[in-house]
């Protein structure tokens, strides 16, 4: 069954946080992992039994506290979207090709003997 676990934890320095994600991931069953350093929190997401998890993340180093155990959030459904809601691509967006003339589209082609080359030390041919 899919449960979902939420840590408070200091995760203010990197290392630590890296530490514990490692320690975290290495559990069989574990899905996904979400941290949050604003709040504090982490939050893993599987079949991982929480107690395992709480036992690996003290085993990282720092003091953990259990915020909460239970089913994760239901996915949010999406509605289909309209066909009207799909827009064709504004021309305005399109990228210009400074070879090209933006109006009928046609490549500009120029004729350039071998003395007039730009770069006469390469020579392919």
């Amino acid at each position: 069954m899919v449960k979902k676990t939420v840590l408070k934890v200091d995760i203010s320095s990197y290392k630590f946080r890296k530490k514990l994600l490692k320690a975290i991931s290495g559990l069989q069953g574990v899905d996904k992992i979400e941290t949050d350093a604003a709040k504090g929190t982490i939050s893993v997401t599987g079949d991982a039994d929480p107690y395992d998890i709480i036992v690996r993340s003290r085993k990282a180093g720092n003091f953990v506290e259990l915020v909460s155990v239970g089913p994760p959030p239901a996915p949010q459904k999406q509605e289909p979207q309209k066909k009207a809601d799909e827009k064709k691509p504004d021309p305005k967006s399109q990228i210009h090709n400074p070879e090209t003339c933006p109006i009928c589209r046609q490549m500009s082609v120029l004729y350039m003997d071998r003395y007039a080359e730009p770069n006469m030390t390469c020579s392919i041919l």
